[in-house]
């Protein structure tokens, strides 16, 4: 509400205004001041929910996973559904459709099958992980991105990483651990 309180004065004081064009940007002053109040009760529940949730809490050590997709993997779902992360992963619509003939394997784009939401969680959250990665002297860089940067276009990248994190977070899931960087990724941000 900070800048439209200002934007909202200056048109009560503007004289070229019609008092009905006044009336109606007070109206949507007001609506707008009504979603910021509703969105922040909306944010103080997801983090509550979020601190009070302890499988929420480690999955949002996952670099990527925030509050909400941390929260969104603990409740909806069930890790014993699953025999693997790899199938976790295909039910979200993360892994590659199979176009193979004549003996010739052919991967296709992802099937998009399963929870839409949670698959559009986690590639947002992988995206960030790249845009992160590619700035100077980033901790998020790791040998396998780099790797898969330099031979994949970055959506690509994004979903593959995303397929990566819903597999670490099965594993997570099913273990009742906390995400570890990887060993080689740490020596060589401490190089």
């Amino acid at each position: 509400m900070s800048k439209i309180e200002p934007l909202l004065i200056a048109i009560e004081h503007e004289i070229a205004i019609p008092p009905e064009a006044k009336d109606m940007a007070a109206l949507l002053g007001r609506q707008i001041e009504e979603l910021n109040t509703r969105a922040e009760e909306i944010d103080t529940k997801l983090a509550d929910a979020h601190k009070a949730n302890a499988v929420s809490q480690r999955l949002a050590t996952i670099p990527g996973v925030g509050p909400v997709t941390a929260l969104t993997l603990a409740i909806e779902i069930d890790p014993a559904a699953f025999e693997s992360g790899r199938h976790l992963a295909a039910w979200a619509g993360l892994t590659p459709q199979e176009h193979s003939t004549g003996g010739k394997q052919r991967m296709g784009g992802i099937s998009r099958a399963g929870n839409e939401r949670l698959r559009v969680l986690l590639v947002a959250g992988a995206t960030s992980v790249i845009n992160a990665a590619m700035r100077q002297g980033s901790k998020q860089m790791t040998d396998w991105l780099r790797a898969l940067l330099q031979r994949k276009p970055h959506k690509l990248a994004a979903v593959a990483l995303a397929n990566k994190m819903a597999r670490v977070a099965w594993a997570l899931m099913t273990s009742g651990q906390s995400y570890r960087r990887p060993l080689a990724a740490a020596e060589g941000v401490a190089a």
